[in-house]
């Protein structure tokens, strides 16, 4: 880890990660690499019972907005997610990934809000769509619709359907 880089883990907050494929180079610019990683993103979700709360992919990088699993670290989470997805994507390449992320500590509701719209906004940003609901590979949907994706998203939606099978349960 580089001088002066410290990392926050184990503080019970939201972290905004983002991880870059090698060279910042458009890996993940076809639909086939963005179904991959959602799809091990998901597995590795489940496997360490991490809460996603946003994500998307861009062709040549990952933004995430995710809790700290209650077993391991957010870096264990990260590292996880790249291995996997680089021993299928990765083919004749060296590299898939850049050996580092950035990852940042959110405090309180207002950052949590910026973040999630940074991360909804960022194919906007880049001129991939006109719209956040135009670009599929992200959990905007999610929070448009409530609709469940390949990824579980931890939202108002899924805390409400939590409530309702709870009590169901306990009637």
């Amino acid at each position: 880890m580089p001088a002066g880089l410290k990392r926050y883990q184990k503080v019970e907050s939201l972290h905004f990660i983002t991880f870059s494929c090698y060279r910042r180079l458009p890996f993940l610019s076809d639909s086939s690499s963005k179904a991959t990683v959602e799809k091990i993103l998901e597995q590795t979700r489940a496997r360490h019972n991490a809460c996603i709360h946003a994500y998307v992919l861009m062709p040549e990088h990952v933004h995430l907005l995710m809790n700290e699993p209650p077993a391991i670290l957010v870096s264990q989470f990260v590292k996880a997610l790249k291995q996997e997805t680089s021993k299928i994507l990765k083919g004749d390449r060296n590299n898939f990934w850049l050996p580092r992320y950035y990852d940042r500590n959110l405090r309180g509701e207002q950052e949590r809000i910026e973040t999630l719209r940074y991360i909804h906004r960022n194919p906007v940003a880049r001129g991939l769509t006109a719209s956040p609901g135009e670009y599929p590979w992200s959990s905007f949907h999610h929070y448009i619709t409530g609709n469940a994706g390949t990824v579980k998203i931890e939202s108002e939606w899924t805390a409400a359907k939590r409530d309702r099978a709870a009590s169901e349960a306990h009637s």
